[in-house]
């Protein structure tokens, strides 16, 4: 018997909504943009069908907001649901590191990943940042082994991409840096409260600069 699989078909509204969530979160489509299905449709080279499911489906997620017969557009980049989705993270991010076992491969692969933010943040590559970030934080996430955790992350940093790329592209980004040595130093340490702490400082700063935009 052929050890080949069949092709997994792509659906239609599937490829409609990775491709409008990537142009949210990357700010192709801007905060406050109005979405029209037809446009998108024309501009995706698909029916308004899928690109209406993709819609609804975004916003459920908060990345789209829309009143019936008025309105559909970008979510602000400031909201009650980002707001909600950050403190959550924080939360499941201080758990992830309070419960991990990490060991001595667990922080080489978190001072790999720094070194990669840190390189990333020098050469202003917001992509290569956001990655590398992932990557870093993902170490304790996988160590804690809870899977209802890193697929609860896994819906709700989307929301808190664009705040993520703002962070990136300015000087909090070095903070960064630091923030991200200062937890591996505790984590060698065995200090859980210390990691705790800075775990949540790193998430904290995120929503400062929300606040910051806020404010402006």
């Amino acid at each position: 018997m052929s050890a080949l699989k069949p092709v997994r078909r792509v659906l239609l509204r599937d490829e409609a909504y990775e491709l409008l969530r990537r142009a949210i979160i990357t700010g192709e489509l801007a905060p406050g943009q109005q979405l029209r299905e037809h446009d998108l449709a024309a501009e995706l080279g698909l029916s308004r069908a899928p690109v209406r499911q993709a819609l609804t489906r975004l916003t459920a997620e908060g990345l789209v907001e829309s009143k019936p017969q008025s309105f559909t557009r970008v979510a602000p980049l400031e909201s009650d649901d980002v707001r909600d989705a950050l403190q959550l993270t924080r939360v499941l991010h201080e758990f992830a590191v309070r419960t991990a076992r990490l060991g001595p491969v667990h922080l080489d692969r978190m001072r790999a990943a720094n070194a990669k933010f840190a390189a990333a943040v020098e050469a202003r590559d917001v992509d290569a940042a956001i990655e590398a970030d992932d990557e870093f934080h993902d170490v304790p996430v996988e160590a804690c082994g809870n899977r209802a955790v890193a697929e609860t992350l896994d819906r709700y940093t989307p929301l808190l991409r664009r705040l993520e790329r703002a962070r990136f592209s300015s000087l909090p980004a070095h903070r960064s840096v630091r923030r991200h040595e200062q937890l591996i130093d505790a984590c060698a340490a065995g200090d859980t409260g210390e990691a705790v702490r800075i775990t949540g400082r790193i998430w904290a700063e995120l929503g400062d600069l929300m606040d910051a935009g806020e404010e402006t």
